[in-house]
């Protein structure tokens, strides 16, 4: 049996479906959208657009995939490194609010192995850990960090402190997340100071 959506008229929906999806997310929010909403969007019931996916849950990561590689493409050129995207992804953040509140919400919750969208956090965290650890190594390759810091628990520390200013940043939208996070990041000696 193929995939939900497999042939190229479902691929090309299913792309469909998360470009609008990403954009009524980024503006509504993961409380203020309904599915009915992002169905109606592309043209379809309730029920045709669980047609190109298993669950509720399975869309909503899909979404989340669908802006990592948007976000990826729109902030990572050539001669960027992990930090330098990180930031630039930060910044982005700030504003698609609800594409915050989506990730975060989606994150606490698949922490059940049973989660549709445990294995997508499990490989981006795993990707993101060893990508932003091979730019501190390379850093302490250069001489530019310190040779005898732990670069996988460093990077395990910088994903935790960028995840953490977004739920701050959710709480209290004046705080400047991408500010903050540089900050540290200047401090570790990962990027120059912008001042």
């Amino acid at each position: 049996m193929s995939e939900k959506g497999s042939y190229p008229k479902g691929v090309a929906k299913r792309e469909e479906i998360l470009r609008a999806a990403l954009e009524i997310f980024s503006q509504e929010g993961y409380r203020g959208t309904s599915l009915r909403e992002v169905a109606r969007a592309c043209n379809l019931s309730l029920p045709g657009l669980m047609h190109y996916f298993n669950s509720k849950e399975e869309l909503l990561a899909a979404i989340l995939q669908k802006r990592d590689e948007q976000d990826f493409a729109t902030t990572h050129t050539d001669g960027d490194d992990a930090f330098k995207t990180l930031s630039a992804i930060t910044r982005h953040n700030a504003q698609v609010p609800g594409l915050v509140q989506l990730y975060a919400t989606l994150s606490a919750a698949a922490s059940d192995p049973a989660h549709p969208a445990h294995d997508f956090f499990v490989a981006r965290y795993n990707d993101f850990r060893a990508r932003l650890a091979q730019s501190l190594r390379e850093r302490q390759d250069a001489g530019t960090l310190a040779a005898g810091l732990d670069a996988d628990k460093l990077a395990a520390i910088v994903i935790a402190l960028a995840d953490g200013m977004q739920v701050q940043w959710m709480l209290d939208p004046h705080m400047d997340m991408a500010e903050h996070l540089d900050y540290f990041l200047e401090l570790l000696g990962a990027i120059s100071p912008s001042r």
